[in-house]
């Protein structure tokens, strides 16, 4: 008996696929624009991790990029940020006076003998620990203010009484809290010191202090040798920094 052959079924067509969506109406997306609140918003710039590079360093470069008065001072020419703080002091108090005798304690890098000067100071005497590049019209010491023999050698300088002493003294930091507040409470100290027994009468005295202010016993003493004493707090001194400054007008008398 003869075998049938096998029957073939008819399979259906596959569909052919590719690669496109199928059409109609396409949709568009719209992505609103963030506000800016001024001209002078940026964004914020982020620093690489460089190999041993401490994050602590990493986060110190980050927001010296981003720090608005950090690109203004270098528009400026000032030395340092710090020089806005002095501006704002000076507008509110008026510490600097025409052809003032002006005493600048922790003077690197130079920010504050640089407004001294333009605002009006006729000589600054300056001294720190770290080397300052010149500024016309100031003289300016490599020393270590709490060194017995500093006074002496500003006051030669000096050839006499200054109008204004003030004092942006900061002691390096050892991570122990209690350590550094004593050893910045030893300096705004020792800097009083020297502006009560060296300031003209009715001369100023502007110093930075952290944390809470002044101690009791010092702010007491300014206040009975200085006609007002009162605490500020710059707009350029960093959100978040426990700085602020101590500011005393017009010496009255000097304790013995």
């Amino acid at each position: 008996m003869a075998r049938k052959p096998p029957s073939h079924r008819s399979r259906p067509a596959r569909r052919k696929m590719t690669g496109s969506k199928t059409e109609g109406v396409k949709r568009s997306r719209v992505t609103a624009k963030p506000e800016q609140d001024d001209a002078t918003r940026m964004l914020h710039r982020k620093v690489k991790t460089a190999s041993g590079r401490k994050i602590s360093s990493k986060l110190w470069i980050e927001r010296q990029i981003n720090d608005p008065y950090v690109r203004k001072a270098k528009e400026k020419g000032y030395r340092s940020r710090a020089a806005f703080k002095l501006e704002e002091l000076d507008d509110k108090f008026g510490l600097v006076k025409p052809g003032s005798l002006v005493v600048d304690l922790g003077c690197a890098p130079g920010g504050w003998v640089q407004i001294a000067m333009k605002r009006g100071a006729d000589r600054v005497v300056g001294i720190d620990l770290l080397p300052v590049d010149p500024v016309a019209g100031a003289d300016l010491i490599e020393f270590d203010f709490m060194d017995e023999r500093a006074p002496d050698k500003i006051k030669a300088l000096l050839g006499a009484e200054p109008d204004l002493v003030m004092s942006d003294l900061a002691a390096n930091t050892t991570g122990h809290r209690q350590t550094d507040h004593l050893k910045t409470v030893a300096l705004v100290e020792a800097a009083a010191e020297f502006a009560m027994q060296t300031l003209r009468p009715g001369g100023h005295f502007v110093t930075k202090v952290f944390q809470g202010g002044a101690e009791k016993v010092l702010l007491k003493r300014l206040k009975n040798n200085f006609q007002k004493v009162q605490h500020a707090k710059p707009e350029s001194s960093r959100k978040g920094s426990p700085e602020i400054y101590l500011v005393a007008l017009n010496l009255q008398r000097r304790d013995p």
